[in-house]
């Protein structure tokens, strides 16, 4: 038996040892591109999101960094803010990202907003592990669609109601109160709190 393994290990030294090499070049060289494929597809996932937002967007500018923001649980974050311009370079609205807790886990949203900070345009969701067909539903129509055109900021959530009504009161999700609390919660304290610091540095 010892004779097989050493007959083994001499004719395929080569191929284990080559093995061996391929598998730490390619650790070694994931590990030192992660952040830049994070990067791409954070990218990525943001101009998709923004697209489907506001389509008539050419492009998003950065024109804020580090806007701080703190959240209802006492954590501060930090966010970046985009202008929307289409193809002649008019401005259509800014966007940032919201983040909150949800049910699950956290929830990561694009929200773009009007010029003026004073009626949303809407969201798109980035980062969601929320229950499927009860938290998962912020992605649906049926609950994204009461924020559009809606007055920025100042929402309150309603367990009953039209939907269909555009206003400051939105109905949660059946089921997913959580969840649906965790947007109105995010938009109420990002936004406020963007455009103050956004009137600050004189860009609105």
């Amino acid at each position: 038996m010892q004779d097989k393994i050493k007959y083994f290990l001499k004719q395929s030294w080569l191929l284990i040892a080559a093995s061996f090499f391929f598998g730490l070049l390619i650790a070694v060289t994931n590990a030192s591109l992660k952040e830049r494929i994070d990067y791409n597809l954070n990218v990525y996932k943001y101009n998709k999101a923004a697209k489907v937002v506001l389509p008539e967007a050419d492009n998003f500018e950065e024109v804020a960094e580090s806007v701080s923001v703190k959240t209802n649980s006492g954590k501060e974050l930090t966010t970046s803010v985009k202008k929307a311009v289409d193809s002649d370079g008019n401005a259509l609205g800014w966007a940032f990202i919201c983040e909150g807790k949800g049910f699950a886990d956290k929830v990561q949203l694009l929200v773009i907003v009007d010029n003026d900070f004073e009626r949303m345009i809407g969201y798109g969701v980035l980062y969601s592990i929320e229950t499927v067909k009860y938290g998962d539903e912020i992605r649906f129509p049926e609950f994204m669609n009461q924020f559009k055109g809606a007055p920025a900021g100042g929402f309150q959530l309603s367990k009953t109601g039209d939907k269909t009504i555009i206003d400051s009161e939105i109905v949660a999700i059946t089921g997913a109160t959580i969840t649906s609390q965790a947007v109105v919660d995010m938009f109420n304290a990002f936004i406020p709190q963007v455009k103050e610091q956004m009137q600050e540095k004189g860009l609105i």
